[in-house]
């Protein structure tokens, strides 16, 4: 028996809870871990709330990613003792996820603990941090450099955002962090912004070309802050785009890309190919201050989760919530 978080549905009517589930219960695969740590993401929010269709089955387990050690393998990668680490793959969504004390998956899903990095360090970085990593990965692969000038973080206040800005700044780029949050500004001023920007300044429809100002931007919101920070790009600048929080949508027009060459680089996390997991893992190591993780970071029990979620929601979360399954195992 161990604990989970479960989200059930009973006709139209979603609810999630802390259960005591029965081992028998967890889903194929052939590695089994005792997860240590997990994480509190937009998605897993969304699917513990009901306030997304997220979860593509039911019951379901919440929580794209998780840190453990194996317990049980048939898998001929890993043994038990081993430290792992999971993030995407449809875990929390259409397989049984991290929130929760064990968990069953297929093991080419996962990758090793990367060194110097504890199981807490782990999620402390997250999906989120990942995928801040694959961002920075994208601009440095359209050839968006130190010296290209000032590089845009939104939401940055958030946990994308907020590891974002520790990477790109230890790397050497001026980074200008944009948030709703003006009270945050220390908080991101100590990650390694050089300036902060009302969210408010990109909001309202503006211009198809702006003023030419950013070589590079990571965004996390889409949606109208996302097409104006396109028309501010400088000529054949880029933008790494991984997130939705301020909509789908995209009003924007062809001028950015056909007149100033700027290039809309899309970002997935979940189904992101083992080759490109392992490095960003690698160039986390290498790239991200251990010492900024536990500003970045609030840590609460399983039991907390549930309400921690629609604190989230509502925009009262900064930075990087992780969950602390079994913590002695870390």
């Amino acid at each position: 028996m161990f604990q989970a978080i479960l989200i059930e549905k009973d006709g139209t009517d979603v609810r999630a809870g802390l259960s005591t589930v029965d081992d028998d219960r967890l889903p194929a695969g052939d590695v089994t871990v005792r997860v240590a740590h997990s994480t509190l993401n937009y998605k897993d929010a969304l699917a513990i709330t009901g306030k997304a269709p997220v979860v593509r089955s039911y019951p379901m387990v919440p929580g794209i990613d998780f840190a453990g050690v194996v317990e049980h393998s048939a898998h001929p990668a890993y043994k038990a003792g081993d430290k792992v680490v999971l993030n995407g793959w449809g875990v929390g969504e259409q397989h049984w996820g991290g929130l929760a004390e064990k968990a069953r998956v297929n093991g080419d899903w996962l990758v090793p603990l990367q060194s110097p990095f504890t199981l807490r360090q782990a999620m402390a970085i997250g999906t989120a941090g990942y995928t801040a990593m694959l961002c920075v990965m994208a601009l440095e692969r359209h050839d968006v450099t130190p010296d290209k000038g000032e590089v845009l973080v939104t939401g940055a206040a958030g946990g994308v955002g907020s590891v974002a800005v520790a990477l790109l700044s230890k790397l050497g780029y001026e980074v200008v962090a944009v948030t709703g949050r003006p009270e945050e500004a220390g908080y991101l001023t100590a990650l390694g912004a050089k300036e902060v920007l009302d969210r408010k300044q990109f909001q309202d429809p503006g211009k198809p070309l702006a003023k030419e100002r950013w070589a590079g931007a990571v965004d996390v919101v889409g949606g109208q802050i996302l097409a104006n920070v396109c028309a501010a790009m400088k000529y054949r600048g880029t933008v790494a785009a991984c997130g939705l929080a301020g909509g789908m949508s995209l009003p924007t027009t062809v001028a950015p890309f056909i007149l100033r060459g700027v290039t809309l680089a899309g970002v997935d996390s979940v189904m992101c190919p083992r080759e490109l997991r392992v490095e960003a893992w690698r160039r986390l190591a290498d790239d991200l201050d251990p010492a900024k993780l536990d500003g970045l970071t609030t840590e609460i029990p399983l039991s907390d989760v549930i309400p921690t979620a629609a604190s989230l929601l509502d925009g009262q979360v900064r930075g990087r919530v992780t969950v602390a399954v079994s913590p002695t195992l870390a």
